[in-house]
């Protein structure tokens, strides 16, 4: 839960960290279609598509933005089962390959492409965010709006499975970038600010995930509910003005 928390937020916040050694295409957290599209023939650019299989199908082989290669968020490894706690980061190791295994390089500018249905869509793409921003690589974006916006912007689909060859992607973990327990435990006791992202009904108790086993939230840790950070209707993230001001209202 926490990672979860931890990507949200710093997406949402527009966090960018420090150099890495990957030239980036841009410092942007956030690209919209109109970059994308005119950066496609990029030989360093590398758009990875996370939408996972639906009622209606599996949504990449319906269509994708060209040169998308595929890695479903729920079946790609994004997430691991470490010691009996679901949702973790998996061992370096083995997101390290993983990652070099969709054609990452240390070269490489990473753009994340999700559905774009919902605020709850995005959170896998803010994870893979963050994932990449703990291993050391900064070089990467997600495409805002996701697939819903490229789509809208009338940009060109393929339906071309991509030929993948392995990529020489190294792992740099930046531990700063990820709280461990003792470390919320150390936040709690000495009164840091705790931010639990999730909905209201699950921060007051009245609603939980299967993965979670009790009902409830961190002590002192207050809601900034990740919803209302995301248009549906557009797609797209809210700005920074509109964080800002939502930020400053009573809750």
């Amino acid at each position: 839960m926490i990672s979860k928390i931890l990507s949200a937020v710093a997406a949402a916040a527009f966090f960018v960290a420090g150099a890495a050694h990957a030239e980036r295409l841009t410092d942007k957290p956030l690209v919209d279609a109109e970059w994308l599209s005119s950066h496609l023939s990029n030989k360093n650019l590398v758009i990875i598509d996370i939408r996972d299989v639906n009622k209606s199908g599996d949504p990449y082989a319906n269509g994708h933005v060209p040169g998308a290669i595929s890695a479903r968020y729920s079946e790609s490894g994004w997430r691991a089962s470490v010691d009996g706690a679901p949702g973790k980061l998996p061992p370096k190791e083995k997101i390290e390959k993983t990652i070099a295994g969709l054609g990452v390089n240390d070269d490489s500018h990473v753009v994340i492409v999700t559905g774009g249905a919902d605020a709850s869509d995005f959170g896998g793409a803010t994870r893979v965010y963050w994932t990449f921003k703990v291993l050391g690589h900064d070089a990467v974006s997600v495409l805002d709006g996701g697939y819903t916006a490229w789509t809208k912007a009338g940009k060109d689909v393929s339906k071309d499975a991509v030929k993948l060859s392995a990529g020489d992607f190294k792992a740099n973990f930046r531990p700063e970038l990820r709280a461990e327990v003792a470390q919320v435990q150390e936040a709690i006791a000495s009164d840091t600010n705790l931010v639990d992202a999730r909905s209201v009904a699950q921060f007051i108790g009245k609603e939980k995930t299967a993965t979670v086993q009790k009902l409830g939230t961190v002590p002192t840790a207050v809601n900034v509910n990740f919803d209302k950070f995301y248009h549906a209707d557009k797609p797209a993230f809210a700005n920074a003005s509109e964080i800002s001001e939502w930020s400053r209202l009573p809750r």
